[in-house]
């Protein structure tokens, strides 16, 4: 299922569900485009592609995913390859399974709405506010896209503010631009 499709079925006011019993795997992935953790569920369902420190984002899966959060680096192998092959422009795409479940009920509106800005195109905070119902929230829709548990996979790069300018990015604004310029935005 790709990511458009499991923002579609989750149901955006439910907190995050808690894996009792499952275990969540990761892996740290130095890409092409920087450091990132990956994470995905025993099923394969990837649940973080970030930017943020390996500690922090095993502390939130502990806390919201599951107590048991392993590394292991081959359960994220095609993950890995896909990402890699995207930021080598080589992919336009990702195909492996994922789910924004770390998201908060707000955050899964954005992206859901996030989701479905086409491969070599943008949009803008407050274009995102608007279509999804919150026409002055387009600081908290910033917000939302900072705390994406999907970088690259949910392409919050591809978000710019209203002037053009690029906003912000996890990955920083170096990463935004080269981003932007692999998928042909001027």
């Amino acid at each position: 299922m790709d990511v458009a499709s499991a923002l579609r079925r989750l149901d955006v006011a439910a907190r995050p569900p808690r894996l009792e019993g499952g275990d969540v795997f990761y892996v740290v992935h130095d890409a092409p485009i920087g450091t990132l953790v990956l994470a995905a569920t025993r099923e394969g369902t990837l649940v973080a592609c970030s930017y943020d420190a390996e500690e922090a984002v095993t502390a939130r899966l502990a806390a919201h995913l599951s107590p048991r959060v392993l590394r292991e680096p081959q359960r994220l192998d095609e993950a890995r390859r896909q990402i890699d092959a995207y930021v080598t422009g080589r992919r336009r795409a990702f195909d492996v399974p994922a789910s924004p479940v770390l998201a908060t009920p707000f955050a899964r509106r954005v992206l859901g709405e996030l989701a479905r800005v086409p491969y070599g195109s943008t949009t803008t905070y407050q274009a995102i506010a608007r279509a999804i119902g919150a026409p002055r929230a387009s600081r908290a829709v910033g917000h939302a896209l900072g705390a994406n548990p999907l970088c690259i996979v949910l392409p919050c790069h591809r978000v710019l503010r209203t002037d053009g300018s690029l906003g912000g990015y996890a990955g920083g604004l170096a990463a935004k631009r080269r981003l932007l310029d692999l998928e042909g935005v001027a």
